[in-house]
């Protein structure tokens, strides 16, 4: 069983909490975390970028100068790709897809080896709760400031809406449920804390 830290109010480790191996204790993959953080920003382009091509850039039909006799080499629209201001040759369409599939497997296996490698450099710890008497972002910045955390991803395993609201201010605090854990986040993120509740749920989606 992995070791994870237990931290108190005032952010230091007052125990260890034991987890599952196959989530916490899984070998470092590289080539697989940097696949699955990778889909994960790919699938999330809406691919609406547009380029225009020589059809459909505004220009004249008119022959810029005659076919011979000037010296310069034979033009018929200035609508083409040689000329500053014409279409490009293999425009971008805004229907384009970036998708990459990563199978269900792949996934929780690319999400295991993080919360391992998370917890291998003492990024990941665990609290026992984190409930809020109000919607202010101030008591929430004032426990997490008391705990020395500053730049956390907090995944607890229900976010009521006075956790929601005192979070969504705070630009380094990202606060989510279980379910929308993400790679990128993880990845991004200084030091994720995450709920005794939360640890149960992880390692029963990436067990």
């Amino acid at each position: 069983m992995a070791q994870l830290e237990l931290l108190n109010e005032q952010g230091q480790a007052a125990s260890k909490v034991e987890a599952s191996d196959t989530v916490f204790g899984r070998d470092y993959n590289e080539a697989l975390i940097h696949q699955v953080v990778v889909a994960y920003q790919a699938n999330a382009r809406q691919g609406t970028r547009a380029q225009k091509d020589r059809e459909t850039v505004k220009h004249s039909t008119k022959k810029p100068w005659r076919q011979k006799g000037t010296g310069r080499a034979r033009a018929g629209m200035t609508s083409s790709p040689l000329w500053r201001g014409g279409g490009r040759i293999f425009p971008n369409s805004p229907d384009e897809n970036f998708s990459h599939k990563v199978n269900k497997k792949m996934y929780r296996a690319g999400m295991a080896a993080i919360f391992s490698q998370l917890a291998r450099e003492g990024r990941l710890a665990v609290v026992d709760s984190i409930n809020l008497e109000a919607p202010k972002t101030k008591l929430l910045a004032a426990k997490l400031k008391a705990m020395n955390l500053d730049h956390v991803l907090v995944i607890a395993d229900e976010v009521d809406e006075n956790l929601f609201l005192a979070a969504r201010n705070l630009p380094n605090v990202l606060v989510v449920e279980p379910r929308y854990a993400d790679p990128l986040s993880l990845v991004f993120y200084k030091k994720v804390v995450v709920t005794k509740g939360a640890i149960a749920k992880l390692q029963e989606m990436f067990a």
